[in-house]
């Protein structure tokens, strides 16, 4: 039996920490009553749905029901280096794709986990909080397609209207916002597998650069949405500030499951069950929908608005026939690892996860608990496949100090849905090994998907089928960004560590030579692994595109009236990079748009002047690293 009382000294000093660390989840923003109507209802309080709520309600003449499904996130949540943790619990849609035909061979049944949030905050709870917003090129792309108003030189007043970047050498440079709602800094305490990472992408030929700067062809240190080194949600960043606006009333457990309409197709309410109970709450002016890339779909289906042949198989009335759930993109990533002679330089669970580590981290937010979820590096880099006159990088690397096996196989195997034979032959033998990963993420798919209604009951998750590596100029360029990751992971500023490439040959994929282009497309095909960028499933466009589903100011078309749909689901073209900052972009401007209000567009350097800083890959070094790598791999298996 314990001595409650003699634990006491050791235990008291912990509490404190933790009550002082938790300091920001001591206010509540939500509620258990709530009025019959508002002038605005907002569906979903994550990345895009809490900055709505925000924005809205800074007009005391307006008031704004936001609607959670979920509840708020914990202390936990909180730790950037458990993110991975935060999946497949209470948090967590916990979604699964369908199996894939060309990709996810080493996952069980070959279904790929698709956490989203389901907390105030979104994803935004769960995600490894990587501050990226896209390359220029993107925006520029979206206005050609159509979508007057998105160009970036428009977009960037909004990046910068949000943020509060906390680091001087990057904050100043004209290019990042001071005093925003929402805290962006790097991680205070890198490791040195971090340290090595802008060096490596040096002898690549790549520049150390500000990831959102002028320029995007490059290696850095990641900043992350962090304060004070915990993560800094939207949940935080926007919602705890604004806790006692009286015109705005939040509600957790609240899961919308249908928007009513009125006869003339306007958008009138929404029905919402909340502990087992059906009520509905009208809106005066507009319905905004944030659910997500799965759930606004999902909602919207429901709800009578879709392709007209897949609501008349459900049996649902239609409302308007249009092609919500087409054009579903993601990010997606293969996994190059490498194993280190010395040790103590990456992130090993239990070594990383200690009594003084944590003590460290909930008294001075210092440490490697503040690492962003383990992923300490990013590197957008150019394959042969794109165009090298261009800033317009193809892939990104990231780098993870540590692989699968670094927590003993408790989270990640389970997380990913990694099947036994692919833990157990390639995986197991690194348990207690110093290791590090380069995921090179493809940027731009060419590969579309689709997400269809299972049944009308809003209960049952979504058909996601987001047809992974099916178009064949996918894996083309996966096999060459491999190969500039494998180079990487053996550049000096690795080798001084004893860096080798994984010794194990992938199961599966023992018929091709060892590490031939085939044998590195199976591999590729065998780990599948989404960076949880799902989009583009309610596509933004002009009316007479028949491929739209809401218009530039993110109006439901259709001859619907009264709806709006903001959050990755509305991007026309997946973004080249991570999709959470563009969100909370979108929900910016989109709140400014209802508000007749527009900040000025910001110049920025033409092409000409930004094209003498772009990195290029330095394809000899890069061969010559490989073949070293492809030598070493025959000769120990």
């Amino acid at each position: 039996m314990v001595d409650i009382y003699s634990t006491l000294p050791a235990i008291v000093p912990i509490l404190a920490l933790l009550y002082a660390r938790n300091f920001d989840q001591s206010f509540t923003v939500t509620r258990n009553n709530w009025d019959l109507e508002y002038d605005y209802i907002v569906v979903g309080a994550g990345s895009a749905g809490a900055v709505m709520a925000n924005r809205l309600s800074e007009d005391s003449q307006w008031t704004v029901l936001l609607l959670e499904a979920g509840g708020s996130d914990n202390i936990l949540s909180d730790i950037p280096l458990a993110a991975a943790n935060l999946q497949q619990t209470p948090l967590d849609w916990a979604y699964q794709t369908e199996p894939q035909e060309a990709a996810c061979y080493g996952l069980i049944n070959r279904r790929m986990h698709w956490p989203r949030g389901r907390v105030l905050g979104g994803s935004s709870v769960l995600n490894y909080m990587v501050y990226v917003r896209g390359n220029r090129r993107d925006y520029d792309n979206w206005v050609r397609l159509g979508n007057i108003g998105w160009s970036y030189e428009e977009v960037l007043p909004y990046f910068i209207k949000s943020e509060d970047n906390r680091d001087p050498s990057i904050a100043f440079n004209g290019f990042h916002g001071i005093g925003g709602y929402l805290t962006v800094s790097t991680p205070p305490d890198p490791s040195q597998i971090a340290l090595a990472f802008p060096e490596a992408g040096k002898f690549l030929g790549y520049p150390n650069i500000d990831l959102n700067g002028p320029i995007q062809t490059g290696w850095a240190i990641p900043q992350g949405t962090i304060r004070r080194g915990a993560r800094c949600s939207t949940s935080k960043a926007f919602l705890l500030p604004i806790k006692d606006r009286p015109n705005l009333h939040v509600l957790t457990f609240s899961y919308v499951t249908k928007i009513l309409f009125n006869e003339d197709k306007r958008a009138i309410g929404v029905q919402f069950d909340r502990f087992s109970l059906t009520h509905v709450v009208y809106a005066r002016r507009e319905v905004i929908v944030s659910g997500g890339a799965v759930n606004s779909p999902q909602l919207l289906m429901l709800s009578g608005i879709g392709p007209a042949d897949h609501l008349r198989e459900m049996g649902i009335p239609l409302i308007a026939d249009l092609p919500v759930g087409e054009n579903l993109q993601d990010h997606i990533y293969p996994g190059v690892h490498f194993s280190l002679k010395e040790k103590g330089v990456a992130i090993v669970q239990k070594r990383v996860v200690s009594l003084p580590n944590i003590l460290r981290y909930f008294a001075t937010g210092r440490g490697p608990l503040t690492i962003l979820g383990g992923l300490e590096g990013l590197g957008f880099i150019k394959t042969k496949y794109a165009n090298y006159s261009d800033d317009y990088p193809d892939f990104q690397i990231h780098l993870l100090s540590g692989d699968l096996s670094s927590d003993d196989g408790q989270s990640f195997r389970r997380t990913q849905g990694i099947s036994r034979e692919l833990w157990e032959q390639y995986y197991l033998p690194y348990v207690n090994y110093d290791t590090f990963s380069l995921y090179p993420v493809l940027l731009r798919p060419k590969s579309r998907g689709f997400i269809k209604l299972r049944s009308t009951s809003p209960y049952d998750p979504p058909i996601i089928d987001p047809k992974y590596l099916t178009h064949p100029d996918d894996i083309l360029s996966m096999v060459d960004a491999m190969k500039i990751s494998i180079a990487a992971g053996l550049t000096p500023a690795y080798r001084k560590f004893g860096s080798q490439l994984f010794s194990r040959i992938v199961p599966g994929c023992e018929v091709y030579p060892l590490l031939s282009d085939e044998y590195l497309a199976c591999q590729a095909r065998t780990y599948t692994q989404t960076i949880y960028h799902p989009c583009c499933t309610c596509r933004m466009g002009p009316a007479h595109d028949r491929k739209s589903v809401v218009d530039p100011e993110l109006r439901v078309l259709g001859g619907v009236k009264g709806l709006r749909v903001v959050d990755a689901s509305v991007m026309p073209v997946i973004i080249t990079g991570n999709t959470n900052a563009p969100i909370i972009m979108m929900a910016e401007k989109l709140s400014d748009i209802i508000k007749g209000v527009r900040l000025e567009p910001m110049k920025v350097p033409d092409d000409e002047t930004r094209r003498s800083s772009v990195g290029e890959t330095d394809y000899a070094y890069v061969d010559e690293l490989f073949n070293m790598a492809k030598n070493e791999f025959i000769a120990s298996v």
